[in-house]
């Protein structure tokens, strides 16, 4: 998960910034349920399902609920199809081809040009447009074409139905740590930055690679002052900093068995180990 910084970019950023509100083609954001924190709701999709990968969620009573922004975006459109199609629906901007969709709602809340963050409600859901029952069909595309659903990195089933309970904006960092340093990494040692974040060395058995990425715990979804760094004994350190709005990383060292000095800061708060972890 790659992001830019609002300070000078530095080869290893990654994670989102407050001026450039998604990741590259090459990372999806980290998309959250559209549904306020701790609402639980069925994905359900479909062979045949039209666009292909898109998502119905589904629950008791979900006409009139508030439907949020799966990711920091921008409004891009606000559209009333009336009793065809999608309906009453919205799309998200999030920046290196990655849009998502909202349709069938009952009520839309933004407009076109409205910068929204993570969790902001948008709309209603509801059952305008061709359905035949409330839901709210939801899609992620890249570059046009809508992607097989991962929310808060739990893929959707193809094709069936999975239970989802919402994590939007609950207060705490979306990221995890591992899903910052990518498959096959594991944390194998965490420092807290007082109450600001913590920073994690993670490990790749395969590989033999150290990652560490800071995770802030205050000021989330605003750019701040973050870093993170790895150094292998002998070699040059390997730092990513800038104004973030979640975490500072992944930096990466193959390292073997050779011992590693790792850390970072929120704010004012650091932290850097001494050499250890030697393989």
């Amino acid at each position: 998960m790659r992001r830019f910084a609002t300070t000078a970019a530095l080869v290893f950023a990654s994670g989102l910034a407050l001026t450039a509100l998604a990741a590259p083609a090459s990372a999806a954001p980290n998309f959250q349920v559209p549904f306020k924190c701790g609402v639980t709701v069925t994905a359900a999709t479909f062979s045949g399902h039209n666009p292909a990968n898109s998502v119905d969620f589904q629950k008791a009573g979900i006409t009139g609920m508030p439907v949020v922004a799966s990711a920091p975006g921008k409004v891009t459109r606000v559209e009333n199809e009336g009793s065809t199609s999608y309906g009453r629906w919205i799309e998200l901007d999030h920046g290196g081809g990655w849009r998502t969709r909202y349709a069938h709602l009952s009520a839309q809340e933004v407009s076109v040009g409205q910068s929204v963050g993570q969790g902001v409600e948008i709309g209603k859901a509801g059952a305008t447009g061709g359905v035949t029952g409330p839901h709210l069909h939801f899609e992620e595309n890249l570059n046009g074409t809508t992607q097989k659903a991962v929310l808060n990195g739990v893929a959707a089933t193809y094709y069936g139905k999975k239970d989802f309970t919402s994590k939007n904006n609950c207060g705490g960092n979306p990221y995890s740590a591992t899903q910052v340093c990518g498959s096959g990494f594991s944390v194998v040692d965490q420092q807290k930055l007082g109450t600001a974040g913590t920073a994690y060395l993670l490990y790749n058995a395969t590989s033999k690679a150290n990652c560490v990425t800071t995770l802030k715990a205050t000021s989330l979804g605003k750019a701040s002052p973050v870093s993170a760094f790895v150094e292998a004994k002998g070699a040059t350190r390997v730092t990513d900093q800038g104004d973030y709005t979640y975490y500072a990383g992944p930096v990466k060292k193959t390292a073997g068995a050779t011992c590693v000095k790792w850390g970072g800061s929120v704010g004012a708060t650091t932290y850097e180990s001494p050499f250890e972890h030697c393989g």
